[in-house]
């Protein structure tokens, strides 16, 4: 598994390192901020990014999990926790999300 920024985040690291490197700085902040673990901290990003709908973030926070060990059987979890919250569409949206990274290609 690849950790490979898309490249239009990757043109924009390269176009404004210092925003990359401000923007980086405050993750590495936020994840060090309070007692959650790894796990449950990759775990409520991508819930977030569900509950926003925002498909980017939702990319990134699903990379950033299956790299960091987390199976997708959690992260669908997640996915399907939102229903009764969110609704049927996001959970949809987030299990679609999901599947990218995890389905074969063409299906």
């Amino acid at each position: 598994m690849t950790n490979k920024l898309p490249a239009p985040v990757d043109a924009f690291k390269k176009d404004h390192p210092e925003v990359w490197e401000a923007f980086t700085q405050l993750g590495e902040r936020c994840h060090e901020a309070g007692p959650l673990d790894a796990k449950t901290r990759r775990l409520v990003k991508l819930a977030l990014t569900i509950g926003a709908g925002l498909e980017g973030a939702a990319h990134s926070a699903i990379r950033n999990a299956l790299a960091s060990g987390i199976t997708v059987e959690e992260m669908k979890h997640v996915a399907v926790l939102a229903v009764t919250t969110l609704g049927f569409p996001a959970t949809m949206r987030g299990l679609t999300w999901i599947d990218d990274h995890v389905a074969p290609k063409g299906r």
